[in-house]
């Protein structure tokens, strides 16, 4: 991997057993298992993309969906630059309450929407590279409209006392 790195935190959510651990570990280790432990709390993977003249590492942290977590939630996504919200295709209730407003609200703002697959692999480098090809010109443009100020150097007083 050649060029510059760039380091950006994404966070999973979703309800509890739609997929999330499933997703990251099929994009870090290309693995997929039938049964997956419930994630506790949140788990902590990392994972590198090559793009042409950089490299995205992505420190993933994988949410736990359970009720009882909820409340922790916004201690893992504070500061992340990207989240990936993760639904079950098979259980209509995850699907239609996450894809009717996600899908809205990715189109009224030209976010990336992308509908994947950890079992079939379907799609999983796709959203990373994705992600990864967004982050640093966002990143780069936040740069440019925050700026920053040149001024000369301030010169000393000298008193001869």
């Amino acid at each position: 991997m050649s060029g510059s790195v760039r380091h950006f935190k994404l966070v999973l959510l979703g309800d509890t057993a739609v997929g999330k651990s499933c997703l990251v570990v099929r994009f870090v280790r290309d693995e997929f298992f039938e049964f997956q432990e419930p994630t506790i709390g949140a788990a902590f993977l990392t994972q590198s993309v090559q793009l042409d003249s950089s490299v995205v590492k992505f420190e993933i942290w994988d949410t736990a969906g359970q009720e009882r977590y909820r409340s922790l939630a916004p201690m893992y996504y504070r500061g992340a630059s990207a989240a990936i919200v993760v639904f079950d295709l098979s259980n209509k209730e995850s699907y239609n309450g996450a894809k009717s407003w996600v899908k809205a609200y990715a189109e009224e703002n030209n976010i990336l929407y992308l509908e994947t697959s950890a079992k079939n692999a379907a799609n999983v480098k796709n959203l990373f590279v994705e992600i990864a090809k967004k982050l640093p010109q966002q990143a780069m443009q936040q740069e440019r409209e925050q700026g920053f100020t040149i001024s000369p150097p301030k010169q000393e007083k000298k008193s001869c006392c």
